[in-house]
């Protein structure tokens, strides 16, 4: 479980970094467009993956879902 929690908040943080956010406000924006969901519902996959694989992925989940960073 510790891995897990560890692995969502490196990809809260790299996604933050991204696009310009810091990690509150890009687990506000992860939460609210599902990619917080997506990563603890496909961790098994996920952390197998590299981390640019799995921001990307973040991107599309989040744009499926009314986001709007790219």
């Amino acid at each position: 479980m510790m891995n897990k929690i560890r692995y969502i908040n490196m990809c809260i943080t790299e996604f933050g970094k991204k696009f310009g956010m810091e990690p509150h406000i890009a687990f506000n924006y992860l939460k609210e467009y599902k990619g917080i969901d997506f990563l603890n519902r496909y961790y098994e996959a996920e952390h197998q993956l590299s981390l640019n694989d799995a921001i990307n992925d973040l991107i599309s989940i989040c744009k499926r879902n009314g986001g709007t960073v790219e």
